[in-house]
């Protein structure tokens, strides 16, 4: 009987170790996986200045882009106006029996 109660004994331990063995391998995964995540987290943090300054970089570019797109709208509506005052300007000299003088080549 004492070696079949130390073999029942045995067979207990190593379930026992073996169930250790098993959350000893859980509580290294989490604990790498927590050491991964906080690695990515402040990675991150790393990161985001970086992308704070390339997104600030990015609308320094656009809003100069924007700026010229502007510029070249207001000179086309601009040259329109003036076109439209001079053909009303010669008009109304043709009107009076005047004009401006063309040269022609």
């Amino acid at each position: 009987k004492c070696t079949t109660m130390s073999m029942e004994k045995m067979t207990k331990v190593e379930k026992n170790l073996q169930r250790a063995v098993g959350l000893l391998k859980t509580v290294n995964r989490w604990q790498n996986l927590h050491t991964h995540c906080m690695w990515q987290m402040t990675l991150s943090q790393r990161r985001n200045p970086y992308a704070a300054l390339r997104m600030q970089d990015a609308v320094v570019q656009e809003l100069a882009l924007a700026s010229k797109q502007l510029l070249m709208a207001r000179r086309v509506s601009l040259h329109q106006l003036f076109e439209q005052e001079h053909q009303q300007y010669q008009q109304e000299l043709r009107q009076m029996g005047k004009a401006f003088y063309v040269e022609r080549l």
